[in-house]
């Protein structure tokens, strides 16, 4: 299957007055065309960072990047790390674009929601006003959004959040874009106007053919869209698999304890929800072994004492299921799935 995006290897790194700031370590993955890859952890993950970089929107003199991502242009591919600026903002929003997280701070409060996007569709096609009004309303109107051409003037104040939102991802796909960077789409939106989000974005992906990298902390979102999981635990990837194997067979501790924490509707009795405790660790100062262990509940069963030693490899008995954990795979499937039943009774 033909790779709309491929990221390998990659770090990225802050110098800061404090040390060095290891946000991402040693990624790697892959979106299709048609596929939606949804990245998973909590805050500070790593996740956003991952999506910025794909988009090429680190500061070169205040950021350390290494390894590759290779982005399909046609019948050629560019890597984001080693390309010059202007081969990236070529690419930005014409190739690949991006949702950002919340899009009240997205859009300018004091300009026309019809000259925002106008402005997006020009980027790329310079001197074309009357093809980009054309546009705007044909954006406006494929999002959902009724009466397009008056709305068009109206600014983002005047639009309720699950409205903006839908500018945003107007915004995003003005240029076709073949690859589409999601970072936390429906935060803050309520669960109503959250499956008109997903509902939008998944007939859209149909419609066009695009591939999705899909930034969120919300297991019930990838349930319902993903494809293939990555889920990120300190910088780094600690299980991939697809989107099935992943909720109903979970190979790593951090995936566990994750799937353990998800409340249920109908759940017998009236137990607290069993949180994962502790903190993830300082990016600045992590530690040698595995970067979850102090929060594992599973330290013991590990031979030899090695969480503390050595961080595991992302290995797996098959291909497309590989997690990071020094427990053999072979007990981790029979304790895990004794654990998940019992979380889920």
């Amino acid at each position: 299957m033909a790779k709309l995006l491929e990221i390998t290897d990659l770090k990225v790194a802050f110098p800061t007055d404090d040390g060095l700031v290891r946000a991402v370590d040693d990624v790697s993955l892959t979106v299709a065309p048609g596929e939606t890859v949804a990245i998973v952890g909590e805050s500070g993950s790593g996740k956003t960072v991952t999506s910025l970089s794909v988009m090429g929107l680190h500061k070169a003199n205040a950021t350390k990047i290494s390894g590759s991502i290779m982005i399909q242009d046609g019948d050629k591919t560019v890597d984001i790390v080693t390309a010059s600026p202007e081969e990236v903002r070529n690419l930005r929003g014409r190739v690949v674009s991006m949702i950002f997280q919340d899009p009240m701070s997205s859009l300018h409060p004091y300009y026309r929601i019809g000259s925002q996007l106008a402005e997006a569709y020009l980027v790329h096609n310079p001197g074309k006003k009357k093809s980009a009004r054309a546009r705007v309303i044909e954006m406006l109107d494929l999002v959902g959004i009724s009466e397009p051409a008056q709305r068009a003037n109206e600014y983002p104040h005047q639009f309720s959040g699950g409205m903006r939102q839908r500018v945003m991802i107007a915004m995003a796909l003005m240029n076709d874009p073949k690859m589409l960077i999601a970072d936390e789409p429906t935060t803050a939106l309520d669960v109503t106007v959250q499956a008109q989000i997903l509902n939008l974005l998944r007939r859209l992906q149909k419609d066009l053919n695009m591939g999705i990298l899909l930034i969120t902390h919300d297991l019930g979102v990838v349930a319902q869209v993903a494809d293939k999981v990555s889920v990120m635990y300190a910088g780094k990837i600690v299980e991939q698999a697809p989107v099935d194997d992943l909720f109903y067979n979970p190979m790593a501790p951090y995936t566990l304890g994750l799937l353990k924490s998800v409340p249920r509707i109908g759940q017998k009795g009236s137990a607290r929800l069993k949180a994962i405790p502790g903190q993830p660790p300082s990016l600045i100062n992590l530690p040698i072994g595995c970067a979850f262990a102090p929060r594992c509940e599973f330290v013991a069963q590990a031979p030899n004492g090695s969480c503390e030693g050595s961080m595991p490899e992302l290995l797996g008995l098959e291909s497309s299921h590989r997690s990071r954990c020094h427990i053999p795979e072979s007990e981790r499937k029979k304790l895990f799935a004794t654990q998940l039943s019992q979380a889920r009774s």
